[in-house]
């Protein structure tokens, strides 16, 4: 919802700061004095093309911001776009959003302070507002729109869900299969090759770990004569001759001992003696047994060693590392059993006609979904039309078929007669912006329940009708205004009198300039301003009193 409108040098708007409020807010003035300026403004800060015309006379740039509380829906789309702050998530949601146009024709744009393109508002503009009327870009003149909004009213989510769904799966299912059928001559090349890779590392059958434990033995095989000398050689010298090592720390072990009594400092240097006695024992003990455990196998060592060659050979045949070869193994039987299956086209071709199955299946289920909403809403808008000065008139919404797509078999279309033997022509083409606007009002209050923004703009909807159309229109937009925030600009009393807010614009020379300005009314000013635009610029008192009875109706039409 719209709740602050600033302008700066902004066509005839010097500086305004603008409060806006919930409901039905109307818009009146003179002819010419700018009413529209303020829907104009909006829509250049949510994306519309930039303009250096809407720049005020004597002025090097003009700024434009709003200030919109929102729903939690646009609040995720927000933060999921990198613009909002998380910390700033407090109990009212609200975004900020700027447009400044200098006279080189620079625009720049932020929201929430955060810098953005012309796109990027457009997009947040969309989600928030809705601008109803002859002069402005709106969902409705769009075929894709129209769409959206016949699918928003008829309330099948699921059913579109599922389409999208069953659609995707079938693409890829299509497109897996032409690419096998492009590719199938060089799939079975590559299958060829990825056969020969496998059986070749088949072959070694390399096993994970295998290679590091081949290295190790290989290493201790390979030295095996050297480390059972030395054992021989060690334990020898340790514990076997005359003079070993065992009988030197037991001699002289035995001598501090003696002495201790003499000296009691020797007896702890004979203990450390006898603890390395006790370690050499140990240890010649420990070089017994690994010595009676190992023995030179050269057969063994044979073995390993053109195990380990082969590792080689087919590491450099295949260009990766020796300790490598257990994921190539792996990796190849994967890629080759992948092929293998990508590569059956009887079973591709039954995967994409199962897919188009589901998918026809669910696209026909709501396209029979489409036609009842198409005919449901075709007829309330036309009972709508009715009573909006267009007796006579029509409203068909036709399904033409087309290529499947996400959004199913059809797109849809909006046809619209203005009178009573006129031939249905397309909404894009009606050549009354006066009737197009009533049209898109009959349509936005039957469809309010599924229109996704808060925010619905009306410009000059009242274009070409008077006296009790008029009075229809205001209670219209009244209803409207009880589930939405509706923005009015009208020239009839009878419609401004069912506003719950009442803007007045002016016009007035300033300085050899012209102005314009935006004041609120306060109720005994309302009154002076539907009299005005009752009676003209004389003011009598009958037009008064019509205007102070135009407002109780009103009033009694709202309690």
């Amino acid at each position: 919802m719209l709740t602050h409108l600033s302008l700066k040098d902004f066509v005839i708007v010097p500086q305004l700061s603008l409060e806006i409020e919930p409901g039905l807010t109307v818009l009146t003035g003179e002819t010419g004095a700018g009413k529209s300026i303020l829907i104009d403004a909006l829509g250049l800060v949510l994306g519309d093309r930039a303009d250096i015309g809407v720049i005020r006379e004597g002025a090097k740039s003009t700024d434009i911001s709003a200030i919109f509380e929102v729903s939690e829906k646009i609040h995720d789309y927000l933060k999921n776009e990198a613009l909002v702050d998380d910390e700033a998530d407090l109990i009212e949601r609200t975004v900020i959003v700027r447009r400044t146009i200098d006279r080189s024709g620079r625009s720049r744009a932020w929201i929430n302070g955060i810098n953005v393109t012309a796109g990027q508002l457009r997009s947040l503009g969309e989600r928030l507002l809705d601008i109803h009327g002859q002069h402005a870009h709106q969902s409705l003149l769009k075929l894709s729109g129209q769409l959206n909004l016949l699918d928003e009213y008829g309330a099948y989510r699921e059913e579109l869900n599922n389409v999208k769904e069953t659609f995707t799966r079938w693409k890829t299912a299509a497109s897996q299969l032409e690419q096998a059928k492009l590719n199938a001559q060089k799939l079975s090349e590559e299958a060829e090759r990825l056969a020969w890779v496998y059986e070749e590392l088949s072959a070694v059958a390399p096993k994970k770990d295998e290679w590091e434990e081949l290295n190790n033995e290989h290493r201790r095989l390979a030295n095996a004569h050297d480390i059972l000398e030395e054992l021989d050689i060690a334990a020898e010298e340790l514990s076997q001759v005359d003079g070993s090592a065992i009988d030197i720390l037991s001699k002289h072990a035995s001598a501090l001992e003696s002495l201790a009594t003499v000296d009691e400092h020797l007896g702890a240097i004979a203990a450390q003696l006898n603890e390395s006695l006790a370690i050499a024992e140990d240890a010649v003990r420990e070089l017994e047994r690994y010595r009676d455990r190992t023995d030179l196998d050269e057969s063994r060592f044979d073995e390993v060693d053109a195990r380990v060659s082969l590792y080689f050979n087919t590491a450099r045949k295949f260009h990766v590392l020796p300790e490598a070869l257990y994921e190539k193994l792996e990796e190849t039987e994967k890629k080759l059993k992948t092929l293998q299956e990508g590569s059956d086209l009887e079973a591709l071709q039954h995967e994409e006609r199962n897919a188009w199955q589901i998918y026809k299946t669910a696209a026909t289920r709501l396209s029979q979904l489409r036609r009842h909403a198409a005919r449901d809403l075709g007829q309330k808008v036309t009972e709508a039309m009715q009573s909006l000065s267009m007796k006579g008139g029509s409203f068909e919404v036709i399904l033409k078929e087309t290529d499947p797509s996400a959004s199913g078999l059809e797109h849809c279309e909006f046809l619209v007669a203005g009178h009573t033997g006129v031939t249905p022509r397309p909404l894009t083409k009606v050549a009354s912006g006066g009737e197009l606007s009533r049209i898109s009002l009959a349509i936005a209050v039957i469809t309010s329940s599924a229109t996704p923004v808060d925010t619905l703009i009306f410009d000059e909807v009242d274009s070409g009708i008077s006296g009790a159309v008029a009075d229809v229109v205001g209670k219209l937009l009244k209803t409207l205004s009880l589930t939405r925030q509706v923005l009015c600009v009208t020239h009839l009393p009878q419609v401004a009198a069912y506003g719950k807010s009442h803007l007045h614009i002016s016009k007035s020379e300033e300085n050899a300039t012209t102005v314009s300005r935006v004041n609120a009314l306060a109720e005994t000013e309302r009154v002076q301003e539907l009299a005005r635009m009752l009676g003209g610029e004389h003011v009598t008192e009958k037009a008064l009193e019509n205007a102070r009875e135009l407002i109780q109706i009103a009033q009694h039409y709202k309690n």
